[in-house]
This record gives structure tokens, C-alpha cells and sequence, in this order.
């Protein structure tokens, strides 16, 4: 019996950000990330995911989510995330699956966990509260403008002395991430706040997703949790690596003699990593676009194969892989430009440098914490051994 559902709003249509809610943070989608912040509650039965965009629901399905389409009148820029929750309960309902709670996730919020979830469920464990939301503690002095244009304090009085911050009341944002609402007030009243509301306080990063700064700050943050969102499962099952050269084990330069002769910047951190993964019985290969000395004599300093003056890999890794018995979702790739994404999208599991061109920032499954030359590729490999052994 289904008690406790969750629903993730996430129309196709965006006026900020074209095709937001498919939009990556550190590799996943912003629906995707949802949906696994409440699938891994221990507290949420069902997860759902409600839209009018064929995309955005396989997204939510092959994170594990149930498709809910949404229909056209309840979809536009005027629409309420409240009808789309309504809408979702009326199908659970004609299915036999209707909870006692429901869950809203905002796509908007990237960085909601399943400990946030668990703890906007347990408020209602308290029968005094209808519904809970989560919020950010906030000692911000709020002021208005009258009529003459002269400033006035809302939450606190500007004539007399500032109070210190440990002198004021607690107070706090809605962050906007995440709402638990018992079922029956809400479909009775029809909004969010459906009676006594609980105030959960959480610590996640206290933005929303709204234009593509937000975005581009947004992976930032995610760059700095190095296993953040990472598919260990998937990461376990993998039987080859291959990884491009320039922007992956260089920073992406070239330092140019005046003779024409060219040298590159690695990371000793990189080779010793190599050297561990290879050692654990893993096939490596460097796969790169140039034809230069360089490639050739890094592979050889590190004993893994090269194929190199590849411009089109990706026919050229399915050859590879053909030729050692492997399928191409066996292979973990990781590239940081355009002509790594071919491949990214059709392999098992894909990483990008921190550094990274943003195609393939929006390409990779996920994306390291470090950038090219400057440990990303030791990085990976950590995360590989971990998942080895761990799987």
C-alpha cells in the first residue's frame, strides 16, 4: 500500500532557461536529481514524475520515477505547481495507489537530499501539523518604500539601535525545494499550506535555478562534492576505460619551442592513479585526435594502449571494443570537448574534468571536482577502485 508518494512538477516549457529541468548539474538533470533525492528517502513509497515534455519524463523513468502526463491546461506559464500535484493524486487515485501523503520536489532546487525528504515526512508524524516545507535560516532586515519613497524596516525598526544577530527572533526563507502535504486537507483546500505547517531547516545551497548563471554557480557547487550524484552501481560494473589526452591528462596548453617543438603538462598524481588501476587488472586506452609525439610517449611512460589522429572516435572505440570482447556500456569514458561527446553518450558511464568545454560538462554522467593535468584523472580512478571493491 502506497502511504507515502512523491511528486516531481517539471513542465517542458521554460522562458529563462530553454529546456531547463533537463539541464545537467554535476551530470545528472535537475528532474533526474529529484527524483533520486526522493527515491532514496527512507521514508517515500512512489515516486512520480508529472510533465508535458516526453523527454523530461523518460528522464524521470530511467532515474525511477512513474510518468505522469500532465494535460496542456495545466501545463502553461500560469499554471500552479498545486494543479500539477491535484492532477497527479487524481491519477493514483483512479489506480488504487492514492497515499496519505504527498510530496512536492522543485526541479529548481538541485542540491535537496533524501535526509531533507526524510525529515519533511517525519513532521507529520506530529498530528498537529497538515503540511511542512523546508526553509534556510535568514537574518536579513527587510525594508519597503511608502508612498514618498522613504524606506521603512519590515522586520525590524530602523530608528532605533541594530540588534545583533544573536539578539533577534528566528527567522527564516522558504527555500522553495521541497513541501510534504497530508492528502485529504490538501485536496479539500488546494493549497500547499493546508492547515498547521511544521518548519523544516536544511543547509542546502540557498539558491534556485532560474537563468543560466544559476546554472553555471550550480555546478560549481557540485564540482566541490567530489561523489555527489555518482552511479557507484554502474561505476562497479565497468570493464574498460578509455580517456582523451589533451584537457584530460594536460590542462588543455601546449608549450611551443621556437623549432616548432611541442610539450604538455601532466600530473604525477594522474600516472600513479593509472598505474593502481591498471595494476588491478582494468584495460586503459588513450584514445586522442592528435597525432603528435607527445600522446604516444605519455602512453608509453604509463604501458597503456594509444590509438591516436582519431578525428572521429567514436567508430574507432566501437572497433576497439569489438576487438576485446567488450560492448560499448561496459567502457567509462572521459573526455572534455565536443569531440569526446560522440562517445560520452554512448557508453556506460562518462566523466568530465572540472575544466571542461561545456558540451561535455552537459554530456558526462558526472563531472569530477578537479580539472585536466590537475588530477582528475587520479580522481576518477579512486572512484574506480572504490566502486571495484565495493561492488
Amino acid at each position: 500500500m502506497v502511504k507515502i508518494a512523491a511528486v516531481v512538477p517539471a513542465r517542458g516549457g521554460s522562458k529563462g532557461v530553454p529546456g531547463k529541468n533537463l539541464k545537467k548539474i554535476g551530470g545528472v538533470t535537475l528532474v533526474g536529481r529529484s527524483v533520486r533525492a526522493a527515491a532514496g528517502s527512507a521514508r517515500v513509497d512512489r515516486v512520480y514524475v508529472s510533465s508535458d515534455d516526453d523527454a523530461i519524463l523518460a528522464a524521470g523513468e530511467a532515474e525511477g520515477g512513474i510518468a505522469i502526463r500532465r494535460p496542456v491546461d495545466i501545463s502553461g506559464d500560469a499554471a500552479s505547481s498545486e494543479a500539477a500535484i491535484l492532477h497527479a493524486l487524481d491519477v493514483m487515485e483512479a489506480a488504487g495507489e492514492l497515499p496519505d501523503i504527498v510530496l512536492m520536489l522543485q526541479c529548481t532546487s538541485p542540491f535537496t537530499t533524501s535526509e531533507d525528504v526524510d525529515r519533511l515526512v517525519a513532521a507529520l508524524d506530529d498530528e498537529r501539523f497538515d503540511a511542512s516545507l523546508t526553509v534556510a535560516e535568514d537574518h536579513s532586515f527587510l525594508w519597503t518604500t511608502d508612498a514618498e519613497g522613504l524606506g521603512h524596516g519590515i522586520n525590524h525598526n530602523h530608528d532605533e539601535p541594530r540588534k545583533r544577530r544573536q539578539e533577534l527572533p528566528p527567522q527564516f526563507r522558504e527555500n522553495g525545494a521541497a513541501y510534504a502535504m497530508r492528502v485529504e486537507p490538501f485536496r479539500r483546500v488546494g493549497r500547499r499550506f493546508c492547515g498547521p505547517v511544521a518548519v523544516i531547516e536544511t543547509h542546502m545551497p540557498p539558491f534556485e535555478i532560474d537563468n543560466f548563471a544559476d546554472l553555471d554557480l550550480a555546478n560549481a557547487i557540485a564540482r566541490t562534492m567530489p561523489a555527489e550524484g555518482l552511479d557507484f552501481a554502474a561505476l562497479s560494473r565497468i570493464k574498460a576505460l578509455v580517456t582523451d589526452f589533451d584537457g584530460v591528462h594536460t590542462d588543455d596548453s601546449v608549450y611551443v619551442t621556437q623549432d616548432g617543438q611541442e610539450s604538455a603538462r601532466c600530473s604525477r598524481r594522474d600516472g600513479m592513479g593509472i598505474e593502481m588501476l591498471r595494476k588491478s587488472g582494468l584495460p586503459i586506452l588513450i584514445l586522442s585526435k592528435e597525432q603528435v609525439p607527445i600522446v604516444a610517449r605519455r602512453a608509453e611512460k604509463l604501458k597503456l594502449e594509444v590509438i591516436h589522429g582519431t578525428e572521429d572516435k567514436l567508430p574507432v572505440l566501437t572497433r576497439w571494443a569489438d576487438r576485446n570482447g567488450l560492448s560499448l556500456s561496459d567502457i567509462a569514458y572521459i573526455g572534455n570537448d565536443i569531440n569526446d561527446v560522440a562517445c560520452m553518450n554512448a557508453v556506460g558511464i562518462s566523466f568530465a574534468p572540472a575544466d571542461s568545454h561545456a558540451t561535455a560538462l552537459e554530456a558526462a554522467s558526472h563531472v569530477l571536482s578537479l580539472g585536466g593535468g590537475a588530477g582528475a584523472v587520479r580522481e576518477l580512478c579512486d572512484l574506480i577502485l572504490a566502486a571495484r571493491q565495493s561492488g
